[in-house]
């Protein structure tokens, strides 16, 4: 009989949630990155926890989509490129959430995403850099230290 049946399970669901070794995406972000990929452009998709992890809630969801858009190099767009955001404030044109080149190759796993963009994230009281980032393969079920 185990103390803590569920012990194993949560913590690697919390350690999927760290850089991959290959895409440097933890694996809610790459839930989000398919979602689109499967043609939801609609940025309140977050409201549709259907496909959430037990990790993350509709407001952490929220934050990591403004987080991919926000990258130098993002592999995802928010918004229609086409319009600028007056447009957008003036209801001229909707919102809608579009992979990039990078976030479809990040999909195929061909890419790492910190590569293109500097990362700086605090996970579990360490601050994750691109000298200093702690990845997890998901194959090996493996912590790989920078």
């Amino acid at each position: 009989m185990m103390i803590l049946p569920r012990l194993r399970s949560a913590l690697i669901a919390m350690l999927e949630e760290l850089p991959d070794s290959i895409t440097g995406l933890g694996a809610s972000e790459m839930d989000l990155l398919d979602f689109v990929n499967d043609g939801h452009t609609d940025p309140r998709l977050v409201e549709h926890a259907r496909w959430l992890r037990n990790v993350f809630d509709k407001n952490d969801a929220g934050d990591a989509l403004l987080d991919l858009g926000e990258h130098s190099v993002p592999p995802v767009l928010l918004g229609d490129p086409a319009f600028d955001n007056e447009d957008r404030y003036f209801g001229r044109s909707e919102w809608k959430v579009t992979l990039t080149e990078l976030g479809r190759s990040l999909l195929a796993r061909e890419d790492d995403m910190w590569r293109h963009n500097p990362i700086k994230r605090w996970w579990g009281g360490t601050e994750l850099t691109n000298e200093r980032l702690w990845r997890w393969d998901r194959e090996s079920r493996l912590l790989v230290e920078p």
